[in-house]
């Protein structure tokens, strides 16, 4: 939601949103938001969770998409830094959508309000990268690009999708750049004060949870 082209550390929810967003993602995840938060009356209780990078067993989307890059040769560690992102084990986001909707009432502090969710411990991104592989069974990213070259491959790729007015998602984009040579982890303090929520599952406990569920259920053999 406050996601622009800079670093984000220890954001909590008093920050604004950018002026200017990279890309429909964030701009149209904001604009949802805001109508949700404005719809907020007493007959009518919304709240808004920001669960950040969710990740686990039963994962369609992020592990499935670094596998896939990563069994084709095509994923680069992207510049020279590795910035502090903050994730989010899949049933800590469960319970804080539990939490939220058994609490959220006309009397609620926390009805009208959003709250950012992670796990509270940023780690150096191609860490939790290559411990992801692992637990798929895979070596970890040892290639890199200098972030300009990223970033001028992706303006040529969103081009191309542009000119031949493709459907598909570029295979890169200046927002996947930006957010691979960003940092972004957040304050969740008033998640915790309000909501009454702590993340439960560590790194290290949900990487091996990731790993047996990846061992049981062969989702990358489909």
């Amino acid at each position: 939601m406050v996601f622009g082209s800079g670093d984000i550390e220890g954001v909590d929810e008093s920050a604004a949103y950018p002026d200017r967003f990279d890309c429909d993602y964030s701009r149209t995840k904001a604009a949802a938001e805001r109508m949700v938060l404005a719809a907020d009356h007493d007959r009518l209780n919304t709240v808004a969770l920001r669960p950040h990078l969710v990740w686990g067993p039963g994962d369609r989307h992020l592990l499935p998409r670094l596998a896939a890059r990563a069994r084709s040769h095509r994923l680069f560690r992207v510049g020279e830094d590795s910035k502090l992102v903050d994730t989010l084990y899949i049933d800590d986001a469960v319970d804080a959508h539990i939490l939220a909707a058994v609490q959220l009432s006309p009397l609620s502090e926390i009805s009208g309000n959003a709250y950012f969710l992670s796990a509270g411990d940023p780690r150096p991104l191609w860490e939790i990268v290559d411990r992801m592989l692992a637990a798929a069974g895979l070596g970890p990213v040892k290639r890199s690009v200098p972030k300009g070259v990223a970033f001028a491959a992706a303006d040529a790729c969103e081009a191309v999708w542009r000119a031949l007015r493709l459907s598909s998602e570029p295979p890169l984009t200046r927002f996947l750049v930006t957010q691979l040579t960003t940092a972004h982890w957040f304050d969740i303090g008033a998640a915790r004060r309000e909501l009454g929520w702590k993340p439960r599952v560590g790194l290290d406990e949900g990487m091996a949870r990731l790993a047996k569920w990846v061992r049981a259920a062969r989702p990358f053999d489909r």
